[in-house]
């Protein structure tokens, strides 16, 4: 059974910085791409940034130039770097796996249990 275990979610003041970690566990074939999600209450889960395994990242409008997503392979840990953070980016942040648990056969969505991340002004 695949797990994504999130960690580093916290309070902090507008302008600074977090950083967020998701580890991935438990038998696969492949990480096809890790992705950070946030939600607020009342609002749908939205995609903050997504890093393809060996290509592109996609980042919302409403992040670039402030976060950062990456991965390490050797570790199977995402994440995602925060930066000049303000009140708006207050949300639960949810870690995303897209996994092929075979060679062969389709790949299957996981999801952390969130990580809540507090902006005070």
């Amino acid at each position: 059974q695949v797990q994504l275990v999130e960690s580093g979610g916290d309070l902090v003041q507008a302008g600074g910085s977090l950083r967020l970690s998701c580890a991935v566990s438990g038998s696969l074939f492949r990480i096809n791409y890790m992705a950070w999600y946030r939600q607020v209450p009342g609002k749908e889960r939205e995609l903050v940034a997504r890093v393809y395994t060996g290509g592109p990242t996609n980042y919302a409008e409403s992040v670039k130039g402030r976060f950062t997503i990456w991965t390490e392979a050797a570790t199977l840990t995402a994440y995602l770097q925060m930066n000049n953070l303000a009140p708006e980016d207050t949300a639960v942040y949810y870690c995303n796996a897209d996994v092929s648990l075979e060679r062969f056969g389709p790949s299957y969505q996981y999801w952390g249990q969130g990580t809540q991340v507090t902006v005070s002004l």
